[in-house]
């Protein structure tokens, strides 16, 4: 019973990096139908490009940051897991996991394609990010708290 109040708190910032990570992950399929945001982007760094080519960089755009989305999925859940089965690894993993994951936000956000500019346009790159912002938390919680088993 204790264990399972000591670790709420984490667990819900786990299950609300889950949710950021489905949605930063659905936001490029939603950008693709609406504001193509990343198409004009890609358009801009490579003015040469025919629509067929700035598509197909879109789709490989969205291949790479659906499986970068999987894995965190895959990620956020082996952490809730963890915390939940009260594992003595939950903590060291959560925390690998948050360096992983904010390499990963910070690579969509900063790295420059040939182009020169960010292969990312800013709004997908920080939706990329936004997901650590959980994941910060929650491993600030596992750190803080007592999780007894």
């Amino acid at each position: 019973m204790t264990q399972q109040l000591q670790a709420r708190g984490p667990l819900a910032a786990i299950y609300a990096g889950l949710a950021l990570t489905v949605l930063a992950t659905i936001a490029a399929y939603v950008d693709r139908g609406t504001t193509r945001l990343l198409a004009d982007h890609v358009q801009t760094g490579y003015p040469a490009y025919s629509p067929a080519q700035v598509d197909s960089a879109v789709t490989t755009y969205l291949v790479v940051l659906s499986a970068i989305g999987a894995l965190g999925v895959v990620g956020w859940l082996t952490a809730a897991w963890a915390v939940k089965a009260g594992k003595k690894w939950a903590r060291p993993a959560a925390s690998v996991l948050l360096v992983l994951g904010i390499s990963a936000g910070l690579a969509g956000l900063l790295t420059k394609d040939t182009s020169g500019a960010t292969g990312l346009p800013p709004e997908l790159g920080w939706a990329g990010t936004i997901p650590c912002l959980a994941g910060v938390l929650a491993v600030a919680l596992l750190w803080t708290r007592r999780l007894t088993t």
